[in-house]
């Protein structure tokens, strides 16, 4: 494919998506990365699109939000990585709190296994995806339907929410940086998701890495409220979601990377930096279960260590009355 159809193609993309990350940008046109993001940048130049973290958007798409429609076809595996590893910070018996969006809906769907659990959610994608969990209590949020991304605002979802406490909410938005913290396009959007970070313990922010570094109009949850990230590896040439991480990570951020592996040279995290390290360490993993036995024996070990064990004093005994 010649250079100006590769153009034209990424264009069309952006065009009816409004937003389409390099990685599927790179998928479609069947070239690198590399080249995704010199098409674009020539693009930008021309006026035609603008570029943003980890992908390209309409001009003007600081202020543009897509519709579910388009945001359900992008970083469609980041988001599926996501859930999983989001899922697993969900306990039985909990109550939570889960916001609207593609990456929230896809968490819903495994939160349908956990027992015990009620969610309250101003979603209604999120609400169908539990609706057949019998083990989970759904609550939904009163409000007006916002019909671009399915999900209940206005006065009346705010009210709702007054003089609940959850233990975690779980959100999404269309940008997250650590000056700032998450943030959306729309106002209405906005208004409930501080609502609902107000009535949680914790906040859990699901973002994908093309977020990272990206600021929109209104903020939901500034960073000092942010207890946990989960997001993606970002590729190995994104300097910039790197800075963003570390920097999250800085003002107090726990950073969890789904997929995220340690290296082979015994480093917690290799060679990636700071905020890799970071995020890779705090990637959660089953303790082992210790019993009274364990922790007796545990306890005696630490007061003992330099005495000879119970079955050796005993031996040593009988050898000296022989």
């Amino acid at each position: 494919m010649f250079a100006a159809e590769r153009r034209q193609l990424i264009l069309e993309m952006v065009r009816a998506n409004g937003a389409v990350s390099l990685r599927e940008l790179a998928r479609v046109v069947q070239t690198s990365e590399v080249t995704v993001r010199r098409d674009v940048r020539a693009l930008e130049a021309e006026g035609l699109l603008d570029r943003r973290h980890g992908g390209a958007v309409l001009p003007g798409g600081f202020t543009r939000e897509s519709g579910f429609p388009q945001k359900s076809h992008l970083a469609t595996a980041e988001k599926t990585a996501i859930a999983d590893l989001a899922a697993t910070f969900v306990e039985e018996g909990e109550a939570i709190v889960v916001g609207a969006g593609t990456t929230t809906q896809e968490l819903a769907r495994r939160l349908a296994r956990v027992p015990g659990l009620t969610v309250v959610t101003n979603s209604l994608l999120v609400a169908q995806a539990l609706a057949h969990a019998n083990r989970v209590e759904v609550v939904m949020t009163g409000g007006t339907l916002r019909g671009s991304n399915y999900a209940l605002v206005g006065s009346g979802a705010e009210q709702s929410l007054q003089g609940l406490r959850v233990s975690r909410a779980f959100l999404s938005g269309s940008g997250l940086t650590a000056e700032r913290g998450l943030s959306t396009s729309n106002m209405l959007s906005s208004s409930v998701d501080r609502a609902l970070v107000q009535a949680a313990a914790e906040v859990v922010v699901l973002a994908d890495h093309t977020k990272l570094g990206t600021d929109t109009m209104f903020q939901t949850v500034p960073t000092d409220l942010i207890t946990r990230l989960v997001t993606d590896e970002p590729p190995a040439h994104d300097d910039r979601a790197q800075t963003e991480l570390q920097a999250l990570a800085d003002q107090g951020v726990q950073i969890a990377v789904a997929g995220a592996t340690p290296s082979g040279n015994g480093s917690p995290g290799g060679d990636g930096g700071p905020a890799t390290r970071r995020h890779r360490q705090d990637v959660p993993v089953p303790a082992p279960r210790r019993g009274p036995g364990l922790r007796a024996a545990t306890a005696l070990g630490d007061r003992d260590r330099d005495q000879p064990a119970p079955q050796e004093r005993a031996r040593v005994a009988d050898m000296r009355r022989r």
